[in-house]
């Protein structure tokens, strides 16, 4: 009767469990889903990741600089635009927040390489992780993206969804968006910037705060050629 008891209790735990993690999850969603409203017109007054990047710094005890100034698309590069599709999610306009074609490269990839994964995320994907997840891989941080990429999309324009992405992604020690990064690594802006500088500045993305413009040759050539490749 004891042991019954013990795990009639422990069941009972499990699902008091279950429906708090559920609603929290609901409660997350329903936030994410109302600030993306929000932000086709308003554009983010801070990100998750921006907010990790400050308490990593705190932490350690390093100095945290924050270099950002939001600007709309007609003030960024086509360059950059399209270096950053090119370099990060080449069917950015075809998909509608996951990319499952691409999905499925990865996954044979991996396999060819024993497990080792190269990303797959989109634009989109990346957008939501920058806005309300953290950098740090995990399955629960894969899945979020997964859920909430679709509702991205259905909110927000393509163009908004790019507009978002290219202000408030990292391009270095605390660099985001690409007005500071034109002025960090190239002192212009994000306008002025070269078809050279733009596909060396969308090389830095997948380590914005280890890589060097300058020491992107080979991946900003690679890039190029796709530029090249899609007529830009």
């Amino acid at each position: 009767m004891k042991r019954q008891s013990h795990r009639t209790g422990l069941r009972r735990k499990l699902r008091k469990t279950a429906v708090w993690l559920f609603a929290v999850f609901i409660g997350w969603l329903a936030f994410c889903t109302l600030s993306l409203v929000l932000f086709r017109w308003v554009s983010p007054p801070v990100t998750a990741v921006q907010l990790q990047r400050r308490v990593e710094s705190a932490w350690s005890g390093d100095r945290y600089t924050k270099r950002h100034r939001y600007v709309p698309l007609v003030k960024i590069s086509d360059h950059l635009e399209h270096a950053v599709i090119a370099a990060e999610d080449g069917g950015f306009y075809e998909h509608s927040g996951i990319d499952w074609d691409e999905l499925g490269k990865v996954w044979r990839e991996g396999r060819r390489r024993n497990g080792e994964m190269r990303g797959g995320s989109t634009i989109t994907q990346q957008l939501d992780k920058n806005l309300f997840l953290f950098t740090y891989r995990s399955f629960v941080r894969k899945m979020a993206e997964f859920v909430l990429a679709p509702v991205t999309e259905m909110v927000l324009p393509k163009e908004r969804i790019l507009e978002l992405y290219l202000n408030v992604i990292e391009w270095g020690p605390g660099v985001y968006g690409a007005e500071a990064a034109a002025q960090y690594h190239y002192h212009t802006s994000a306008t002025r910037l070269t078809r050279e500088q733009s596909a060396r500045l969308a090389a830095l993305i997948p380590s914005p705060r280890r890589r060097k413009p300058g020491s992107m040759d080979w991946y900003s050539g690679q890039i190029l050629r796709r530029m090249s490749g899609r007529g830009w």
